[in-house]
């Protein structure tokens, strides 16, 4: 199926692509168990839920918390997908190994592959003991599979995770229900499987999570600070009603100190970025013109609240010739 044939299909009815799927789930499957790798975005909540509908207790749900992830971004998976939504879910505090593991690595695309690669191995060990598990489950979706070079004439823009990123020695089977979808179809899947709005509308955020948003070496003092800034921007975009109007908005510490200055004196400290833009489907995107009075809140917040930014500035790049991410 060709890039021009996804999400461009006449008629296309994602209650006959649920019906299809859930078909073809159970022909595929049998009685055979699974997990679902939740990341407790779009992507994988509406995967995991149609999944659930085809085979239900048959699935696991498996968080990993690889602490990459956003501020208060574990407890909304608990309380979602498993209060809320009555999943069987759980959840592995993993934080450590991962931070272990991406020690001193700067490139982006081996940041991606050791977790790809660490993913896979956390979602083994829990199949291991949850026994007899056959499949995985992910939320990969047309896009990734085109950025990543493994779709039909697609060439690489960068490995995701849950593409390029995977070990070639899996011991469980892939199971990709979305694989040809595009966001808004997802989007629309997700909304007649009975997900709420407030999950379907969240903001599309990589599976290697703030590696991918830090520029250079990750470390636990660049994690905390950027969560910090991070909220801070969704907060804003929120309060002034954009949110739904915005594909993505971020922040991002591209790793530059500069000089500044308080009431104390000079300091030299970091620049904090700040990506907003406006897409259909994540392959090409433009700048958000957010407008200046929300850009100077932003600014005005997060040089005030987070200790160790100086300098905050807004990236206005279109994609291409940038990507949406920075890494």
């Amino acid at each position: 199926m060709s890039e021009r044939d996804v999400g461009h299909r006449p008629g296309w009815d994602p209650a006959a692509y649920i019906e299809k799927e859930v078909a073809a789930i159970r022909a595929r499957v049998g009685k055979g168990k699974l997990i679902c790798g939740l990341s407790g975005g779009v992507d994988s909540a509406v995967a995991a839920a149609l999944v659930q509908r085809a085979v239900g207790e048959q699935l696991t749900s498996i968080f990993v918390d690889n602490g990459l992830l956003r501020k208060g971004e574990a407890a909304y998976v608990r309380e979602t997908f498993g209060a809320r939504l009555g999943m069987n879910l759980v959840c592995v505090d993993a934080q450590d190994r991962f931070l272990t593991r991406l020690a001193g690595i700067t490139h982006p695309e081996e940041k991606r592959k050791i977790i790809g690669e660490e993913f896979i191995r956390v979602f083994e060990e829990e199949a291991g003991k949850l026994g007899g598990l056959d499949y995985l489950v992910q939320g990969t979706i047309f896009p990734d599979i085109m950025e990543s070079g493994a779709g039909p004439g697609a060439r690489l823009v960068k490995s995701h995770h849950n593409v390029g990123g995977l070990p070639e020695n899996m011991k469980l089977k892939l199971l990709e229900p979305l694989r040809e979808l595009y966001k808004e179809e997802v989007r629309q899947v997700g909304a007649k499987l009975g997900l709420p709005d407030e999950l379907l509308w969240r903001h599309p955020f990589p599976g290697p999570g703030l590696a991918v948003r830090i520029i250079g070496e990750i470390t636990k003092e660049g994690l905390s600070l950027l969560r910090e800034a991070d909220a801070i921007v969704v907060e804003e975009i929120k309060r002034a009603g954009l949110y739904r109007e915005i594909w993505q908005a971020f922040a991002v510490l591209p790793g530059l100190h500069s000089v500044g200055v308080t009431e104390e004196g000079r300091t030299y400290t970091h620049t904090v970025g700040i990506r907003a833009v406006v897409s259909k489907d994540a392959l090409s995107a433009d700048w958000a013109r957010l407008p200046q009075d929300l850009l100077a809140t932003i600014s005005s917040r997060i040089t005030r609240e987070v200790p160790g930014v100086n300098r905050v500035v807004y990236d206005i790049t279109p994609k291409p010739p940038a990507t949406i991410e920075w890494e």
